[in-house]
């Protein structure tokens, strides 16, 4: 098959890419030229801006074409207005930001979805399409704006869709380092600080298994959306660092903090709590994954996820772009300790 990945060389595209080539389908690669392709095996490479430089696909075809870096629906518009005639099937990778915080639990792909309020509508407005910016940029209007790019794929390829709506996406080559945080610090040892309860559920995918589900479903000529992450219930925080505790044979003792102490001394979820979410946002970690597992999502092993992420992430010098620093966590592990003694 001929597949077209817009983005595809930072992170979950690349492992996009390289299932795809292995297996065996031809590979167009059109990004930025921002991060190097490198070794991966694509069949050919497109430079070009989504933006600008849509003619440079002009009067090509292909089987399917992947969209990696969907953000504002005017993007989405114009490549799949670009692409109506030419894609046989539109791939959004979309988010599970995209539901609205009041679902229930063990929530489906049918849940209520994330609207604009007024004062985002506001903000939204204000946004130059032909800016450079990504989904951090985006900040409270990521999620809603998911949902209005999956309706301009919808609107485009109403019967040629394939909508994925991750979680937190890990594994080999994370450059925001969210999860690669915990992997890292549980590895160096010693007293960990530990957000919330040690039974709050964990919820994410490993990019690889995210990329090679993703070509089956393309191979499979299957169509529709889907949730893609672990199963929901099945792995708490606690389970999840005693796993990396386990891999990296490191003797990390956990140390769990009050979600009150966290406030009252700014410790963030997510930017310095990676993963962690508020006790009354935990809902949002089980999302309902059965529609995938029928179409062949495969879950690997944990400890698989831990050891190629540790062994990557090793080999890279820069400073790590999520969690707190080791001086940081001492100065509030030794204030729990004073405020809590055994």
């Amino acid at each position: 098959m001929k597949i077209l990945i817009i983005g595809g060389t930072k992170f979950s595209g690349r492992h996009i890419v390289s299932a795809a080539a292995a297996n065996g389908h031809d590979v167009t690669v059109f990004h930025r030229g921002n991060h190097p392709i490198g070794d991966l095996e694509a069949s050919e490479e497109i430079l070009g801006n989504r933006i600008f430089d849509l003619e440079k696909l002009e009067n090509r075809s292909w089987d399917a074409a992947i969209d990696m870096c969907g953000y504002l629906p005017q993007w989405v518009e114009d490549s799949t207005s670009a692409f109506k005639n030419s894609v046989d099937k539109y791939v959004f990778i979309s988010s599970i930001s995209a539901y609205s915080n009041e679902v229930n639990p063990n929530y489906t792909e049918d849940a209520d979805l994330e609207l604009l309020t007024p004062e985002q509508k506001s903000r939204f407005a204000e946004i130059d399409p032909n800016g450079d910016f990504g989904a951090a940029d985006l900040g409270d209007m990521y999620g809603a704006l998911k949902v209005l790019c999956e309706e301009a794929v919808l609107r485009a390829f109403p019967d040629r869709n394939l909508i994925i709506r991750p979680g937190l996406i890990v594994g080999e080559y994370d450059w925001t380092d969210r999860w690669t945080y915990w992997v890292m610090r549980v590895a160096k040892g010693s007293e960990v600080l530990a957000p919330g309860k040690p039974e709050s559920p964990a919820q994410f995918i490993d990019a690889k298994d995210l990329a090679e589900w993703i070509i089956h479903l393309i191979e499979s000529d299957e169509t529709g959306t889907f949730n893609a992450v672990n199963r929901p219930f099945e792995l708490t925080f606690e389970e999840m660092l005693s796993e990396i505790r386990d891999v990296s044979a490191s003797d990390a003792s956990f140390t769990w903090v009050s979600e009150q102490f966290m406030d009252e001394n700014k410790v963030a979820p997510w930017s310095d709590m990676p993963l962690h979410v508020p006790q009354e946002l935990e809902f949002l970690h089980s999302a309902n994954v059965d529609a995938a597992l029928a179409k062949g999502l495969k879950i690997r092993d944990l400890k698989e996820t831990i050891a190629d992420t540790l062994k990557w992430r090793v080999t890279i010098p820069e400073e790590m772009k999520a969690g707190i620093s080791i001086e940081r966590e001492k100065e509030l592990l030794t204030k729990w300790h004073e405020q809590n003694p055994d």
